[in-house]
């Protein structure tokens, strides 16, 4: 299987984003509540390690995978 990476930036003045945001806004979710299943089922990690918490506080330099998919947090630009 092959693990397609991308980048989300924090917007300026943003310190963290919530899990299930990160899920939502790189598309990797058909939505937010979608997001908040997947999560809470355990399909998600942060930097490999399995995440529950939908409101998780991921920032810069963390890495989001679900679904062969993973996201790395960059800081504002």
């Amino acid at each position: 299987m092959t693990t397609a990476s991308q980048t989300l930036a924090l917007l300026p003045g943003e310190e963290f984003i919530e899990l299930y945001k990160v899920l939502k806004v790189q598309s990797m979710t058909g939505g937010g509540g979608e997001a908040k299943f997947v999560i809470s089922e355990g399909m998600v990690t942060v930097d490999g390690e399995v995440e529950t918490r939908k409101r998780k506080k991921v920032t810069a330099g963390q890495v989001v995978s679900f679904n062969g998919e993973s996201v790395t947090i960059v800081a504002a630009g």
